[in-house]
């Protein structure tokens, strides 16, 4: 976050619900964390995330090594 963020107001981190195809805002908010990188993905560039792990990811490539980590472990994927 950077001194713009303060001054226009953002919410604050969003608590979401990943659904297929779909995700569900439970507590409002402006943007979700990549659960491997930790960078801020606002929620209306939000596109990849696991619904078994309850993770977003910031890019297709990080959902990717993700879900190869996450087999590979013999984890839900």
């Amino acid at each position: 976050m950077n001194r713009f963020d303060k001054i226009f107001g953002l919410k604050g981190e969003a608590k979401v619900r990943y659904l297929d195809g779909e995700f569900q805002i439970v507590e409002q908010g402006d943007f979700v964390r990549c659960a491997v990188t930790g960078q801020m993905i606002p929620l209306s560039e939000l596109r990849y995330w696991s619904v078994p792990l309850q993770e977003a990811y910031a890019t297709a490539e990080i959902s990717f090594r993700r879900y190869q980590e996450q087999r590979q472990r013999g984890g839900a994927v």
